[in-house]
């Protein structure tokens, strides 16, 4: 300022000189006057600071809820779980999984220590209780989930039974006592199991049919059972889905559609997908065209009996596959298929006559009340590639009412699916937005144009991890697949890493871990949802397992590592408001006592 009062500098240069600092620079001279401080919180400085400091497409507009790019800013800079606070070591092995109370006020660990921890989400965290469950003869403990009342805990593990043969069980806790209410067998151990309403919860169970064909059978068990009663459970049978070429249903989740309550934030910039051609396809079963049917065909079979057994001849799928079966064994026709092709086709044909069509007369009028049942399957091989989803209806929500599937005719033996989503690759974790409205999927994508011969030899999978978004509303993927980290395990070895979706942000564990050991990275990352950028990276001595936000606080998260320990991470801005809330000693006071007293 001069000596009369104007400034020096207009605004206009001021701002031009601003534009090379960065923003705690920017911040910094605001202070000097409040001429420099206006120009310091000009919205289209901070918009430049914003993209220029997060890197940021400038296709990808501000976020829908957000008041000014000076608050943006500062929200990404100062909201994000990034600071430890606390490291829980409790476990003496490694962490598989943490999991929320609905409240808030509880978090469940699981180990391969084989207990589940119990604790008080304080300010500072405190253990409430420990179960090990080696006494049921578990090999470890897997995964945990509250019911919507956080009254019980399902805890899910693997069991180790006769002959050191090992399938999963899931146990059920009281919150109020520590007691187990009940234990339920759940095959394969991956299934996880997962909460249907307060009071039931879902299992699983593989039977095999062939070497290569099994069926998943998935059932709604009510969570009040005796300890001693494992083998008479009080159950009910939800679905029966065949499986193909060496597949089966693994992760199961339910998303209720009731809890939409946010708005379209995430966008679809048609700028980036008009780029892209998408391998992912969603569509639903029995809708293939006669295009897609008829290149297995031209592939599998040239022989004119092969032919009508494929079309299913003048008379049944079943009639056309005793008529191909005779004339293979009687020599008048030879096999060009081989074994495992052969026992595909012949489950695929014999599924087309007995698998239930989906109850549409009994769909719910209001979308906003529909349960879906989600979880990984496939169809081509035996890793996990594809979304089934299963809407769950009305009447199937309760164990009341036929109890082993007594209201299906003798020919209905298969349940459809509503839908599948196609990943073209190995799904290595899933996870729901807090509204239930958005399907998060980690994947190493398979290359674009592989075929697969041998459902026991699958495609070499990416090293890149991809992050892909589905809309369960519109049920299409929203999001073009962001690829960020890198991991080196082959498809043999890598297993399903849990990941956590909050309000505003993603956690993910970027990595595939070996069976053999190996840690391939030692951090959880922090995404945010809109943007697709990375805010954040959480350090562990070893593998990063787990992430998990509070449902109340998105500011706090909680990461589980194969270093054996928990650490809580919270906000910088939650930090100094913590240490605000501490009391100072009054100096001046405490001199004057001292004073007084002399």
């Amino acid at each position: 300022m001069d000596v009369v009062g104007s400034p020096l500098l207009p605004d206009s240069i001021l701002y031009e000189i601003f534009l090379y600092l960065d923003h705690i620079d920017v911040l910094s001279v605001g202070l000097v006057c409040q001429q420099w401080h206006a120009v310091a919180r000009d919205e289209f400085l901070w918009k430049e600071l914003f993209y220029r400091y997060y890197r940021v497409s400038r296709e990808v507009p501000r976020h829908p809820a957000a008041v000014s790019w000076y608050e943006e800013f500062q929200r990404l800079y100062d909201t994000i779980p990034c600071v430890e606070v606390q490291t829980l070591r409790e476990h003496n092995d490694q962490v598989l999984h943490l999991s929320f109370s609905h409240s808030g006020y509880l978090f469940a660990s699981c180990s391969k220590d084989c207990t589940v921890k119990i604790w008080n989400n304080e300010l500072a965290i405190s253990l409430l209780h420990s179960s090990n469950m080696r006494l049921y003869n578990w090999s470890y403990t897997q995964f945990s989930q509250f019911n919507s009342d956080d009254s019980l805990l399902l805890v899910s593990g693997v069991f180790v039974g006769p002959r050191n043969s090992s399938s999963g069980e899931i146990a059920v806790i009281s919150l109020e006592n520590s007691a187990f209410l009940s234990r339920v067998r759940n095959k394969p151990y991956d299934v996880f199991g997962c909460w249907l309403n307060e009071t039931n919860l879902i299992s699983g169970n593989l039977h095999r049919i062939g070497h290569i064909t099994s069926c998943s059978v998935l059932w709604l068990n009510n969570a009040f059972q005796g300890i001693e009663s494992e083998n008479v459970n009080v159950v009910k049978r939800l679905f029966k889905i065949q499986n193909l070429n060496a597949s089966s249903i693994r992760t199961v989740m339910v998303a209720d559609c009731s809890r939409y309550d946010a708005p379209d934030l995430l966008l679809d910039y048609k700028e980036q997908l008009a780029t892209t051609t998408s391998p992912y396809q969603h569509f639903d079963l029995g809708s293939e065209s006669e295009e897609e049917e008829e290149k297995p065909k031209q592939r599998l079979m040239r022989e004119p009996g092969a032919q009508a057994f494929l079309d299913g001849g003048s008379g049944t799928s079943e009639d056309g596959l005793q008529q191909f079966l005779d004339d293979l064994l009687e020599g008048r026709m030879k096999p060009v298929m081989s074994e495992r092709e052969l026992e595909t086709k012949v489950a695929e044909l014999l599924a087309r006559s007995r698998t239930k069509p989906p109850e549409l007369t009994q769909l719910p009028t209001e979308a906003s009340n529909k349960k879906y049942l989600i979880f990984t399957t496939g169809c081509l091989t035996y890793s996990p590639h594809q979304i089934g989803i299963k809407q769950i209806l009305p009447h199937q929500m309760t164990t009341a009412g036929p109890v082993l599937g007594e209201e299906r005719r003798s020919d209905e033996f298969f349940d459809s699916l509503d839908h599948v989503i196609d990943i073209h690759g190995h799904i290595i974790g899933m996870g729901l937005s807090p509204d239930h409205r958005y399907l998060y999927v980690n994947s190493r994508s398979w290359p674009r144009d592989c075929v697969i011969s041998d459902p026991m030899q699958p495609p070499p999978i990416a090293e890149e991890i991809d992050l892909h978004v589905f809309d369960l509303k519109t049920m299409k993927e929203v999001k073009r697949a962001l690829r960020a980290h890198r991991a080196y395990t082959p498809n043999d070895e890598c297993f399903f890493i849990f990941l956590d979706v909050s309000r505003d942000f993603v956690a993910r564990c970027p990595v595939v871990l070996s069976f053999l050991g190996g840690a391939e990275d030692r951090h959880g990352y922090i995404w945010d949802r809109h943007y697709n950028i990375c805010l954040a990276k959480l350090q562990h001595d070893d593998v990063v397992n787990s992430v998990a936000f509070s449902p109340v606080e998105q500011e706090l998260l909680l990461t589980a590592s194969d270093d054996a320990s928990i650490k809580v991470w919270r906000s910088p801005r939650t930090v100094r408001i913590c240490q605000a809330r501490k009391p100072k000693p009054r100096r001046l006071l405490f001199s004057w006592l001292m004073n007084q007293k002399s």
